[in-house]
């Protein structure tokens, strides 16, 4: 194999979206046509799509990840005086979310080999002011809900499932993320799996009808109908571009979700043809439970090294996430300290996105594992 470096990227969104670039044109085209550009057409096919996939209750639009996660504590009554268990090595919306909502969020350290929150560490962190657990499905992978709401059930907390990273990720037959605990939240970022054209994002119900109509009400400010307001809510519409592009992209997840897990299986007999599985410490990603690949993480202790060594080849990495949320110069005041959540400490330092887009040719991944490997040979 020619180890000749060449450009392999993260994600080349124009890329594996030009096919579709005459239907997403003729989506937009319809909607500006329509002059709906609030709250139309687009929205409700994409909530009843996405209901029907997930066999959620409902599936509600909104306007990013982010606030997918404060209508969802905003929904529960969650605020000043109450508690959320959540994991410290994750993005920083899942805790500033609960900040905001003027909860506390309290950190419960990961398990190493999936890298979501320790559910068997949970109960040791509840007390009298807990009022829901949000576990993170990291990477594409989901965490243990059986025992996160069995614990919940048994405490009378609630749960917000964070999906925002495992779109379509089943947990187990007929069971997908985000509909598993109280509330599920997607992203729809440009970079998920199911990408938007800006931000936008979901809340699914999986099974209360009468919370999924309270997440209505509060994304338009707290109002049922126009200029009469039960309570107060927020702003967190998805405008009708966003759903137009969601409802030509969403086809085609299914097949960009394969294309994903057939590069994870590619890297894997890679790195054991190599002879670089567990060497020198590296370690591949685990699958406890199905996984959709948002991102492709191995552990290596030299991490930076590496990095910088596959960069220097035109190969582009990236690190999901260097400093976890309880060292973060914000939430200093919680009292955290380093060394309180080693595992999560120990990722951080160790992670490492590889490439692992729908249109990675296996060719660009025999240059990445190859040239980790004359990383090993010559460093």
């Amino acid at each position: 194999m020619d180890m000749k470096a060449v450009p392999v990227s993260m994600l080349d969104l124009g890329a594996q979206l030009a096919p579709l670039r005459e239907e997403l044109m003729a989506s937009i085209r319809r909607v500006v046509e329509s002059g709906r550009f609030i709250m139309g057409p687009e929205i409700d096919r994409l909530e009843k799509e996405m209901a029907s996939r997930a066999a959620a209750a409902a599936a509600v639009a909104v306007s990013s990840g982010t606030d997918a996660l404060l209508v969802s504590l905003m929904a529960l009554d969650i605020g000043p005086g109450s508690e959320v268990i959540t994991t410290p090595f994750t993005f920083f919306a899942t805790a500033g979310t609960v900040w905001r909502s003027g909860a506390k969020p309290v950190f419960v350290d990961i398990e190493p080999d999936t890298f979501n929150i320790d559910a068997s560490r949970i109960e040791a962190a509840v007390t009298p002011r807990t009022r829901a657990v949000m576990p993170v499905h990291l990477y594409g992978q989901c965490a243990d809900m059986d025992a996160i709401c069995a614990l919940a059930k048994g405490k009378g907390l609630r749960v917000i499932e964070d999906s925002c990273q495992a779109v379509c990720t089943e947990y187990a037959p007929g069971r997908q993320a985000g509909t598993i605990g109280d509330l599920g939240c997607l992203s729809f970022y440009p970079t998920k799996n199911l990408p938007g054209i800006g931000d936008a994002g979901m809340v699914l119900v999986g099974r209360d009808s009468a919370l999924a109509d309270r997440v209505k009400r509060l994304r338009i400010h707290g109002g049922e109908r126009r200029y009469f307001h039960r309570e107060v809510g927020g702003n967190f519409r998805m405008d009708e571009m966003q759903a137009a592009a969601l409802n030509v992209f969403l086809p085609r997840l299914e097949g960009w979700i394969k294309a994903r897990r057939d590069n994870a299986e590619r890297y894997r007999k890679l790195f054991v043809e190599a002879g670089l599985a567990r060497e020198k410490g590296l370690v591949l990603p685990v699958e406890r439970r199905p996984h959709t690949y948002h991102q492709f993480v191995i552990r290596v202790p030299r991490r930076d090294a590496l990095k910088d060594f596959l960069e220097s080849k035109g190969i582009q990495t990236d690190v999901y996430y260097p400093l976890p949320l309880h060292m973060q110069e914000c939430f200093r005041g919680l009292g955290y300290r380093e060394g309180d959540f080693p595992e999560a400490e120990r990722a951080a330092r160790e992670v490492l996105a590889l490439p692992i887009n729908p249109l990675l040719t296996p060719a660009q991944q025999e240059i990445v594992v190859g040239t980790i490997g004359e990383f090993y040979r010559t460093s």
